[in-house]
């Protein structure tokens, strides 16, 4: 499908001047959100997350376990969303988190470079699925968004949103540190959207610059638009970088402030983080803990 000139039905993204301006207002805004109901939020929105070399089957389960004995542990606040982990360990998350409303996310598609053959990207996601994925998380092609082949990059992702189902959550990552400018992060949002994703998410995680509130200011003012001509609510997903209390409610007001309460839910909002979740659940408790 052609989806480049579906961009032209779309104001032009703001300037990076705009941009700062809106951070600083909604830095400051972000102050009224740093009390422990938007942390317990924030805690419940995170994918915890471990996407290591040296990941093995042993150390995901331990690490699933211990998530899973959060809900005996501390059954006063609300667990995290799911657990996100490479595409081979996604049965082994599966048994350990059986029973629970635990969602199992999966990276996926050559992540996190994303270059490899299309068919092999779809292999990998349509395994994953069927290993019990309930979520999928793939990468935007970077370098064909640079090259401005925005045709080629969305049709990746239409190919693999019908590889997936419906009932599956696609999560599509723009990178947005390395499209850096305001105009590509909003075309690459915009795009994904096209091609049928339900988030779109700021980063990997795995090069030097990954989320940053000036990419979520622009990412969600395209979800905005994308919602006032379509209907279609598509959520924002922060990775990469988030490890503080304030890092955290930072992205939340984020997503206050340009979308609305409606979307600060889990279904519309998450946080891909590891260091995160001892550190808000420190702020919630009101000492500090180490639980992963």
């Amino acid at each position: 499908m052609e989806y480049a000139t579906k961009l032209q039905e779309y104001a032009p993204a703001p300037s990076a001047e705009e941009v700062d301006a809106e951070v600083a207002r909604i830095r400051e805004a972000a102050l009224r959100n740093m009390n422990v109901e938007t942390c317990k939020f924030c805690y419940s929105a995170i994918d915890l997350t471990t996407l290591s070399c040296n990941d093995s089957e042993e150390s995901v389960t331990r690490f699933a376990e211990r998530a899973v004995a959060f809900y005996k542990d501390y059954p006063e606040i609300p667990n995290v969303a799911s657990i996100c982990i490479y595409p081979s360990f996604v049965e082994t998350v599966g048994v350990a988190v059986d029973g629970t409303p635990m969602r199992i996310t999966s990276v996926a598609g050559g992540f996190p470079a994303a270059q490899t053959f299309l068919e092999v990207k779809m292999l990998e996601v349509s395994m994953a699925v069927e290993n019990g994925a309930d979520e999928v998380d793939i990468v935007l092609n970077v370098g064909k968004m640079l090259k401005g082949h925005y045709d080629e990059a969305a049709n990746e992702v239409e190919m693999i949103r019908g590889e997936m189902g419906e009932e599956i959550t696609l999560k599509v990552i723009i990178e947005s540190g390395a499209l850096k400018s305001p105009d590509l992060i909003r075309k690459a949002s915009l795009l994904s959207m096209f091609a049928g994703t339900d988030f779109v998410k700021t980063s990997t995680g795995k090069i030097d610059v990954a989320a940053t509130p000036e990419a979520a200011v622009v990412m969600c003012r395209a979800i905005r638009d994308y919602y006032e001509k379509t209907g279609r609510k598509v959520g924002f997903k922060a990775a990469g970088g988030v490890r503080t209390p304030e890092d955290a409610v930072l992205y939340y007001t984020i997503v206050e402030e340009i979308l609305g309460k409606e979307w600060l839910t889990t279904d519309l909002f998450r946080i891909g983080a590891s260091s995160a979740a001892n550190n808000l659940l420190s702020t919630i408790v009101g000492h500090d803990v180490k639980y992963f």
